[in-house]
């Protein structure tokens, strides 16, 4: 059995509508809470020694429903929080593609070097949630951590060292074991 697995929170309205929401209060929607439920019932099917999640509401919000299945409260932490998008918060994809085509394209190819313009880059990111896995690794295990697309993402391609995992599928409410 693995270590830690990370899963992704539920859906958001801004998910469904190909908005940038970066660090904002973004609750689930209808269809969010469901697949968080489904979540929880799939994790309820392991012992977990720990629930991690990101702080962002609708990472929190998930790691609500999925801890009061596995008899666990969710314990914070901003290492897996989903990358800061900057300028590009609360815009829609077809915003920042039309005004910054360019920018817009390296960030669909999840480009190493890719920064978001007044926020974060894939660098930074990566780093703080490889971080924040060690410190998960440290702790009571199996760890469940609750977060972000982005943040598995970058996970899978360190601890693969495959860089198409930068831009893996990586459905809402999905569980993803780590090596």
């Amino acid at each position: 059995m693995t270590t830690v697995a990370l899963a992704r929170h539920g859906q958001t309205e801004y998910n469904a509508l190909r908005r940038f929401q970066g660090h904002l209060p973004v609750p689930l929607d209808a269809v969010g809470r469901e697949q968080a439920h489904e979540l929880a019932r799939l994790a309820a099917q392991r012992e977990w020694a720990t629930l991690i999640c990101s702080p962002l509401h609708r990472a929190r919000e998930t790691a609500e429903i999925v801890g009061a299945a596995i008899g666990h409260h969710p314990i914070d932490d901003a290492r897996f929080a989903e990358t800061d998008c900057g300028d590009w918060t609360d815009l829609s994809f077809d915003e920042v593609q039309a005004a910054e085509p360019e920018l817009f394209a390296s960030y669909m190819r999840a480009d190493k070097d890719f920064a978001f313009p007044g926020g974060e880059s894939f660098a930074q990111q990566q780093l703080r949630v490889l971080e924040g896995i060690d410190a998960a690794r440290m702790g009571p295990r199996p760890a469940l951590v609750v977060c972000h697309r982005g943040s598995i993402r970058l996970a899978l391609a360190a601890l693969h060292g495959d860089e198409a995992q930068r831009t893996a599928e990586i459905p809402n409410a999905s569980l993803v074991e780590l090596p």
